[in-house]
């Protein structure tokens, strides 16, 4: 039997560090809060970048 390793799954990803302006910080908090999941701030830029990416592949 093979025992689970500790700490988080293998994913996938990279991290991205960014710096933003306090405003739109102020801003994409504001518009997560009116979400019903009331999702992390780092959830809620992967939402948006997803929904852009998308629709500029559509566009395409």
């Amino acid at each position: 039997m093979t025992e689970k390793k500790m700490g988080r799954p293998e994913v996938d990803t990279m991290p991205v560090t960014i710096r933003m302006e306090r405003d739109m910080i102020r801003q994409i908090d504001d518009y997560r809060r009116t979400l019903d999941d009331l999702p992390t701030r780092p959830e809620v830029i992967r939402r948006v970048m997803a929904d852009f990416l998308e629709k500029v592949a559509k566009e395409q």
